[in-house]
């Protein structure tokens, strides 16, 4: 491709809007040019910050434009799949915000649709662009700490969930929701796929919801075997009042290696009493902003050298035959395969 890709934001809302920005003003050799949402007002917010007056209310008009080059796909998970197939057919290049799609079916049309038609097809698991998490991952490859023998992978959210997560049938959950970016992580750190898992949830914090989403958890553990031999756990929760909580641990047989950052700012208040203050930080957004950053350079790279994305279609649908495999054990309260 020759010049500035083009991009359209799907999906006008949080994360939806750090890569908007990304592209709008943070890339120099991409440009965001479009937005769409089917609710007017956050299009028309969205742009008015974007500083750009091209918005759609429905992304099937925006295919169809042809002074469109990208999509950058942050609609909820149920809608992933039309969308991305859309944007494929019509040769669109897309990043695609995790979780990937809701079942493996779903996945297998995108990577399909993507490879059918010669385009790029980028999955938002931004962690893998994260600098602490890209030196953890050459120390372990230069084997500095040994044969990888545990991987252990905390997400602890501090947002309410929103009424479309509740159901699991149509969200997946909190394991998807939260624990994907876990679940890539330890799958990416073993350099394996996993063998068998077993998982645990409960809804603690939000029982006013229980009769009608008796399914739904809130906290959810889940412990599994690489084909590898190396073990590993996924701890995610949702409604973590107390801040944003992304920490990893990875041990190997000669040493270990600890990712994640509390403390919002690189100071500490010790008192007289002991006693130690510091302020915890408070949202992935500000945790992650440059691994959001470099995933959405990453991505035109890929666009305009014609190169594999680092996280791929793949990479998406594995995380997710882990999700619903987790969610069955979960039901079954027994070890499954996935």
């Amino acid at each position: 491709m020759n010049g500035k890709p083009r991009i359209c934001l799907v999906g006008a809302g949080r994360a939806g809007m750090i890569h908007a920005v990304n592209f709008r003003s943070r890339i120099q050799n991409a440009d965001l040019t479009a937005v769409v949402d089917p609710v007017e007002d956050a299009a028309k917010a969205a742009c008015k910050t974007l500083e750009i007056d091209k918005y759609y209310l429905d992304y099937k008009q925006a295919v169809e434009d042809e002074d469109i080059d990208a999509f950058v796909v942050v609609s909820p998970t149920k809608y992933h799949r039309d969308i991305v197939v859309a944007c494929a057919q019509a040769g669109k290049h897309i990043l695609c915000e995790k979780p990937m799609g809701i079942t493996e079916s779903e996945c297998d049309d995108m990577i399909a649709a993507a490879q059918q038609n010669n385009v790029k097809l980028q999955i938002g698991f931004m962690r893998r662009h994260d600098g602490s998490f890209m030196q953890a991952k050459l120390a372990v490859d230069n084997g500095e700490i040994g044969e990888v023998v545990m991987i252990k992978s905390l997400s602890h959210g501090p947002s309410k969930p929103h009424e479309w997560m509740l159901d699991i049938e149509k969200s997946n959950g909190v394991l998807a929701e939260i624990g994907s970016h876990d679940i890539d992580t330890v799958r990416w750190f073993a350099g394996s796929e996993l063998k068998s898992l077993y998982a645990v949830a409960g809804n603690y914090k939000n029982k006013d919801i229980a009769d009608k989403y008796p399914d739904y958890y809130d906290t959810v553990l889940m412990t599994g075997t690489f084909e590898n031999g190396v073990q590993a756990s996924v701890d995610a929760a949702s409604y973590s009042q107390y801040g944003y909580d992304a920490r990893v641990e990875i041990l190997g047989t000669e040493g270990i290696i600890h990712i994640g950052k509390k403390d919002a700012y690189n100071m500490q208040i010790i008192k007289k009493d002991k006693s130690i203050n510091s302020t915890f930080i408070d949202s992935w957004r500000t945790l992650f902003k440059d691994a959001y950053l470099r995933e959405d350079e990453h991505f035109i790279d890929c666009v305009l050298n014609d190169k594999e994305p680092q996280v791929t279609g793949l990479d998406g649908k594995m995380a997710v035959k882990i999700v619903k495999a987790g969610n069955e054990s979960i039901k079954q309260k027994q070890i499954v395969k996935p």
